[in-house]
């Protein structure tokens, strides 16, 4: 099949599809006879993508594979095409999906030994109904706490194309000042690079930890005081059942 005709067609789908796709289903768009090669399909996105410049949309690869998207600069004004109030995180919520990208497989428990904090119900119901994370297994020790992780489903939603290309902890803004930059709507797949810094810079390493004043986490709706009823989560093995 001649570029000429390959090319909208690979548009339409992207259009249509409302989900990231990858090249290989792209390539299934075609019978046996008229089926490109995947490097013609990777030649017509890259082509795609250079025609968007300038445009308010762009084509953006993503865990899941490649979608068009409404450019983050953008934002203030398309948003207003919906009456309801965006949704915002809260930094409690933030923090513990960032502490879970980072230091995956992970417990609860292990969380809220970072955090010093309880990590509410809430905050978990919420990332896992949001698919952002899933539990990947159980900690081989007693109440065999479950281990999470985070999903394709959130580094689509973060314009990630996978945990590689979060930044090193030791780049990490001053937690305080990031707090203002942590409030996204939920329009985040606007952005490009935006949901990328905003995921990190809610991280807290075991090396940031001792900087940050325990204050800081006061006045959070989503953190409740440290429970004993956890200590069953705290691992002292590393001993692991994963689900498959």
């Amino acid at each position: 099949m001649n570029r000429q005709r390959l090319k909208p067609i690979v548009e339409a789908a992207l259009l249509a599809a409302g989900a990231p796709l990858p090249v290989d289903n792209l390539l299934r768009l075609f019978s046996d006879d008229e089926r490109p090669e995947p490097g013609e399909i990777e030649a017509v996105l890259t082509e795609i993508e250079t025609d968007c410049a300038g445009r308010g949309f762009e084509l953006v690869q993503v865990s899941s594979g490649y979608r068009f998207q409404v450019r983050q600069e953008l934002a203030p004004w398309i948003s207003r095409l919906w009456e309801e109030r965006p949704t915002r995180y809260s930094r409690a919520l933030l923090e513990t999906l960032a502490l879970i990208a980072y230091r995956q497989p992970t417990t609860r428990a292990e969380i809220e030994d970072i955090r010093g904090v309880s990590v509410s119900s809430t905050i978990m119901k919420t990332l896992l109904e949001r698919e952002w994370i899933r539990v990947v297994g159980h900690r081989d020790v007693p109440g065999r706490p479950a281990l999470y992780g985070t999903t394709r489903h959130m580094l689509d939603h973060f314009n990630l194309k996978s945990l590689d290309e979060l930044p090193p902890l030791g780049e990490l803004m001053d937690l305080d000042k990031a707090h203002a930059r942590l409030q996204r709507d939920d329009g985040a797949d606007l952005g490009d690079d935006g949901p990328q810094l905003s995921l990190a810079t809610a991280a807290v390493s075991d090396l940031a930890q001792d900087a940050v004043a325990e204050d800081a986490f006061a006045g959070e709706s989503d953190d409740l005081p440290l429970r004993d009823e956890h200590a069953a989560d705290q691992p002292t093995s590393d001993r692991v059942t994963v689900i498959h």
